[in-house]
C-alpha cells in the first residue's frame, strides 16, 4: 500500500512540476523579449538620427509658427549633424500635416508641430477626425506659448473694443472677423468673444494667414485675434493696430497695449502654444533624445531673442508634462466649444 501511495503521489505531483516549469520558461522568454526590445530601442536612440529629419508644419511658410520651427530645426541640424527640414503643409485645419506624419515610420525621423487647435480643439469641434491625438501620436516637446491680440485696421472703425462691440450689436452679422483656419485658437477665441458680448458676427477663415492680415488692413475683414509674431509685419508698418491683448496681464514688452478687460471688453484669455509630436510607437529613448535636443536649442541666447521678437514665451519641459498639459487643454476647450456652440461649419 505504501509503494502504491508513493507512486500515486509522484504521479499527482508530476503535472504540477511540469506546469511550474512551463510558467518559468514563459516568464524567462518574456524577460528576454523585453530586454531585447529595450536593447533595440537603446541602440536606435544612440544612432538617431541616421538620415535627414523632416518636421511637417500645418502652416504656410511665412506664418510665425513655421518661422520659429525653422529656427529650432537649424539648431537641431547643427547638433545632430543631419539636415532637419521643415515642410509647410497648410490647410484642412491641420489634417494634411497630421495625417502624413500619422502614417510615417515611428522612428523619430518624421515629426509634426501642432498647436492647441490640432490636438485640443479639433477633437471637440469635429465629429470625425482622420487622426486620434492620443492613439496616433506621442508628445515630444513644447516649444512656446503666446497670447493673442485683438488686431484691427489702423484706419478702420474698430480702433477700440467698445466701438467694435457697439457696431456688432447695432447690426448683427454685419461685422466680420478672420481666423487662420476653422478650429484655430483665433476662431474659438472669437466665438467666445461673441458669446460674452452678446453679439453675432461673420466668421471668415483663411488658409493663408498673411492674406487675412492684408484683408483686415484693407478693411475687407473687420478684425481678428492674432499672435504678435504673425501680425508683426503689418503692425510694424502701421497698417494694423494692436487694440488689446486677450490675457490676464499686459505683455511686458508691450506695456502700452491694454488687456481686453482694461480696454472695455470681456474678461477672457486667448492663447496658443506650439509643440512637437511623433508617430505613436516611436521608442521612448528616441523621444527623450529629441526632447533633450529641443530643450537645449530653446536655451540658446539667440533663440531666446527670436522668441521675444515674435512675442513668444519659451516653454521647455518633459514629454510627460506635455502630455498632461494637452489632456488638460482638451478638457478646457471641450467646455468652451459646448458653452459657445462653436462649430466647424
Amino acid at each position: 500500500m505504501r509503494a502504491s501511495c508513493l507512486r500515486h503521489l509522484v504521479e499527482c505531483r508530476e503535472p504540477k512540476v511540469h506546469a511550474n516549469s512551463m510558467k518559468a520558461r514563459t516568464k524567462a522568454v518574456r524577460l528576454v523579449i523585453a530586454a531585447a526590445a529595450v536593447w533595440t530601442a537603446t541602440v536606435a536612440a544612440q544612432g538617431f538620427p541616421d538620415r535627414p529629419v523632416k518636421i511637417s508644419a500645418p502652416y504656410s511658410a511665412g506664418a510665425a509658427p513655421a518661422i520659429f520651427t525653422r529656427v529650432i530645426a537649424d539648431k537641431l541640424a547643427k547638433a545632430w549633424g543631419q539636415p532637419v527640414i521643415v515642410e509647410p503643409r497648410p490647410g484642412a485645419s491641420g489634417f494634411v500635416a497630421l495625417e502624413a506624419v500619422r502614417k510615417a515610420a515611428p522612428d523619430g525621423h518624421e515629426l509634426v508641430v501642432v498647436s492647441n487647435a490640432h490636438v485640443a480643439i479639433n477633437p471637440s469641434l469635429y465629429k470625425q477626425l482622420p487622426y486620434d491625438p492620443d492613439k496616433d501620436f506621442v508628445p515630444v516637446a513644447m516649444l512656446y506659448r503666446t497670447p493673442f491680440f485683438l488686431v484691427a485696421s489702423s484706419t478702420g472703425p474698430y480702433a477700440t473694443v467698445p466701438a467694435l462691440i457697439a457696431a456688432a450689436k447695432a447690426a448683427p452679422e454685419s461685422v466680420s472677423y478672420g481666423s487662420s483656419y476653422v478650429g484655430s485658437p483665433s476662431h474659438l477665441g472669437s466665438a467666445e468673444f461673441e458669446y460674452l458680448t452678446g453679439t453675432k458676427m461673420i466668421h471668415v477663415p483663411y488658409k493663408d494667414q498673411s492674406q487675412m492680415y492684408v484683408a483686415i488692413a484693407n478693411g475687407d475683414v473687420g478684425w481678428a485675434f492674432s499672435t504678435l509674431g504673425s501680425a508683426l509685419p503689418l503692425v510694424t508698418s502701421g497698417r494694423l493696430k494692436l487694440v488689446a491683448v486677450a490675457a490676464k496681464e499686459r505683455v511686458p514688452g508691450l506695456p502700452d497695449v491694454p488687456t481686453l478687460t482694461e480696454a472695455g471688453g470681456p474678461a477672457m484669455v486667448v492663447d496658443s502654444w506650439l509643440a512637437v509630436m511623433a508617430p505613436r510607437g516611436t521608442p521612448p529613448q528616441v523621444v527623450q533624445k529629441i526632447n533633450a535636443a529641443i530643450n537645449a536649442a530653446l536655451a540658446d541666447a539667440d533663440v531666446q531673442q527670436n522668441l521675444r521678437t515674435l512675442g513668444f514665451e519659451s516653454a521647455a519641459g518633459t514629454p510627460q508634462a506635455l502630455g498632461d498639459f494637452i489632456h488638460a487643454e482638451a478638457r478646457r476647450f471641450a467646455a468652451l466649444v459646448k458653452r459657445t456652440g462653436a462649430t466647424a461649419d
